[in-house]
């Protein structure tokens, strides 16, 4: 299987280069804008959303992204509440985890790779389904 042939592969590979960015923009809001820890992290998920809301509507629903300047604004948005909403479930499996659940599932880097999984799953569903559906 190919990249080309799974929108989910296609999903996470520009989630991945996501993290990439939104790992750069945290080093450029905490070291050349001297942010703190929490408006950087802020100004980095902005960046990194915007930055995987653009990969995913040019490469992984390409077919089914907002042409019109108001209803691009609008996915834009969309994605990212979407985002926000992934990110939620995301640290809830992972918190949830590393307090309540048996070892090895409380490990923190296990849990992490599960809640990484499940707001990765979610984000996805919720792109596809919610922010770059087809019309109706």
């Amino acid at each position: 299987m190919q990249l080309t042939d799974s929108r989910f592969l296609r999903f996470a590979a520009v989630g991945t280069a996501g993290f990439v960015v939104n790992e750069a923009a945290l080093w450029c809001a905490l070291h050349l804008l001297r942010l703190d820890a929490y408006s950087g992290g802020v100004v980095s998920f902005f960046v990194a959303v915007t930055f995987t809301w653009w990969g995913n509507r040019t490469l992984t629903f390409r077919e089914h992204a907002a042409r019109a300047p108001h209803s691009i604004v609008a996915e834009w948005m969309k994605f990212v509440a979407a985002n926000g909403l992934g990110f939620l479930v995301n640290y809830a499996i992972y918190a949830g985890l590393h307090a309540f659940a048996p070892a090895p599932l409380n490990n923190p880097y296990l849990a992490l790779a599960c809640g990484t999984l499940a707001g990765l799953t979610f984000n996805f569903l919720l792109s596809s389904r919610v922010v770059f559906r087809t019309a109706r």
